[in-house]
């Protein structure tokens, strides 16, 4: 699969979020998460309606009942003053069933529907290759997982629902007080533009100041993530005052934004409230001449105060839902970006393949490659190796030479730029790839572990592996000596990446993991280089049995560990530039392994000496 299809631009998301057919067009798509609760959102948009009118109705029935109580109601109900009591309570209990109901499926619709596509949006993400998550952080995947899906959550349980809620009840309000009072309506709908207008200038900014204050906090998260990802480095460099003054300024600038922010909504709200009130006691003084000189009744007053009160509230509250779904849509935008990326494999649902029946031939046919982050630099220049099936090669040279690219490649994180890489005389890229990764094992130098038991950590490398085949796995890597320690043995936990265990620990256990996916082709990544003596003892005891009867690809810097392979191949700047036994490589002169053995057995010696 070609590299430069899968690159979505996460950091993409504009600055000023704007209404747009084509955003809404491309947002549309994401509805297809609540198809299958289509009957659900249908009924909670039912009771949505029918709430809103039944609430409309009830803000006439005081006006109604005080016209009634004077002998002059409006309209010829047939009650009297002390039937409204019991009315009141029979549409208040109905209110409350469809307003009970209409949460419930909005919850019903936005926790299943959000759940679907959280799950789509790990599995793609997951299914990912390596250098994806190479060029993005963390936190800017987390976010989209959480944060921009949280988002769309509370779009479809309340954003939405509350804006059709306020649209039905501006509607019916406006054609109520045209019918009821047609003169006041006249006057307080000569404001309802200039309001509207304001409304959407002022949102246009506050949107744009929350924009800002989000990036800024996404900031802030990565400061946290990146330093607590990394505490050891930190404290080891001392630097916790520089972390908490970077963190400080971050802080800092959401707090000034924060301010900025709260500023405007404040101007906002302060200028709505005033035109507000000022236009409904503008508009009691005339209803109140209007009285006195008899042309309407009192109650008909008090049930277009009430009106223009809520139809006020409704007004007011369209700026902040507008600019809610305007950020649902840029969330929507982001969480799109992934889900239409390409994918370098797809997951089987109906469990995990089983790796290939293969001999681990391998073959490296004139292989160059360049990193797709820096396609400039070429990394592997012509290279051209092999590995028989059972045999052990292992590739030596400084770093940069590209040791870990081939293994790399081997793994297919990454495809040549040109050339081949065969296993049993077939393309790599022409297998399944999940089937392919299951049978190539690799034990890197860094030991990456989940928090939890080291029985779950071992048994990652078979799920569904038995208890039998899980200590046979540790008993074979040398970890039964060390689990033993443990009051908890094979469900102790291990903690964050594994740092409650030391270095040889963690290898073993990587090991014994490897042992128990009992691959045909072996990575050993430098996977004794960061030991102690002791602790490389047991690791390459460990490891000699692991690479019984396996093709075994082993980079190394200590050419201690590689004396009995079967060819090591030197690499120099991206090429191979010796190859050889390591009694051959030794006996030439002037060579780079020759170079390389002298200094490390001599430094060697002196040690011990």
């Amino acid at each position: 699969m070609d590299h430069q299809q899968i690159k979505p631009d996460l950091g993409s998301d504009p600055k000023k979020p704007s209404f747009s057919w084509e955003r809404l067009r491309r947002s549309y798509r994401i509805l297809s998460y609540i198809r299958p609760y289509r009957g659900y959102f249908l009924a909670a948009m039912v009771m949505l309606a029918g709430g809103s009118l039944v609430f409309m109705a009830l803000l006439g029935l005081p006006g109604e009942m005080a016209n009634t109580a004077v002998g002059k109601p409006k309209f010829e109900l047939g009650l009297k003053v002390r039937d409204y009591g019991i009315v009141f309570l029979i549409i208040l209990v109905f209110q409350g069933i469809l307003s009970f109901l209409r949460t419930y499926f909005f919850a019903i619709v936005s926790e299943k529907g959000m759940a679907d596509l959280r799950k789509d949006l790990y599995r793609k993400i997951i299914t990912q290759p390596v250098y994806f998550f190479e060029e993005r952080r963390v936190g800017e995947l987390s976010s989209r997982i959480t944060a921009d899906i949280e988002k769309l959550q509370s779009v479809f349980s309340i954003t939405l629902a509350e804006f059709f809620r306020q649209l039905i009840i501006l509607i019916a309000g406006i054609i109520v007080i045209i019918i009821w009072t047609p003169q006041l309506s006249m006057i307080m709908l000569l404001t309802f533009p200039a309001i509207v207008i304001i409304a959407m200038v002022f949102g246009r900014y506050i949107r744009r100041l929350s924009k800002e204050r989000q990036d800024q906090l996404a900031e802030t998260n990565t400061i946290v993530e990146e330093t607590f990802q990394s505490f050891a480095i930190v404290k080891s460099f001392a630097n916790e005052w520089l972390e908490s003054r970077r963190y400080a300024g971050s802080i800092e600038r959401v707090v000034g934004t924060s301010l900025q922010f709260a500023r405007i909504r404040g101007v906002f709200f302060a200028f709505i409230i005033s035109v507000l009130f000022g236009g409904i006691f503008f508009i009691l003084w005339q209803g109140a001449l209007m009285v006195e000189d008899g042309t309407m009744e009192s109650g008909d007053l008090f049930s277009f105060i009430i009106y223009t009160g809520v139809l006020g509230g409704a007004i007011a509250s369209f700026g902040a839902l507008y600019t809610e779904l305007l950020s649902a849509m840029g969330a929507t935008e982001r969480i799109l970006e992934i889900l239409d990326a390409d994918t370098e494999l797809a997951i089987d649902e109906d469990g995990p393949h089983e790796p290939l029946l293969i001999d681990g031939h391998i073959t490296y046919d004139n292989v160059c490659f360049s990193y797709p982050s820096r396609p400039d630099v070429q990394v592997l220049k012509g290279i051209n190796l092999e590995a028989r099936p059972g045999q052990k090669i292992a590739l030596v040279g400084q770093s940069g030479s590209g040791k870990s690219t081939l293994a790399q490649l081997l793994m297919q994180f990454y495809h040549p730029k040109s050339g081949r890489i065969l296993v049993d005389g077939k393309e790599i890229s022409t297998f399944n790839l999940t089937s392919y990764r299951r049978t190539v094992g690799i034990v890197p130098q860094e030991v990456m572990l989940f928090g939890g038991t080291i029985r779950e950590n071992i048994a990652y490398g078979k799920p569904g592996a038995t208890e039998e085949e899980i200590l046979a796995a540790a008993e074979s890597s040398n970890c039964t000596e060390f689990i033993g320690s443990f009051p908890q043995g094979m469900d102790t936990i291990v903690g964050e990446r594994g740092i409650k265990l030391s270095g040889g620990q963690r290898q073993r256990i990587a090991i014994a993991r490897a042992i128990l996916k009992d691959p045909k082709i072996l990575i050993l990544d430098e996977a004794t280089s960061s030991l102690d003596a002791e602790s490389e003892k047991l690791v390459q005891e460990a490891l000699d049995v692991l690479m019984q009867n396996r093709t075994s690809v082993i980079i190394a810097h200590r050419l201690a560990t590689i004396r009995e392979v079967d060819c090591i191949y030197v690499l120099d700047k991206g090429k191979i530039v010796e190859k050889g036994s390591h009694q051959e490589l030794t006996q030439m002169n002037d060579g780079i392994y020759q170079n390389l053995a002298k200094l490390q057995f001599e430094t060697s010696a002196q040690e011990e000496a």
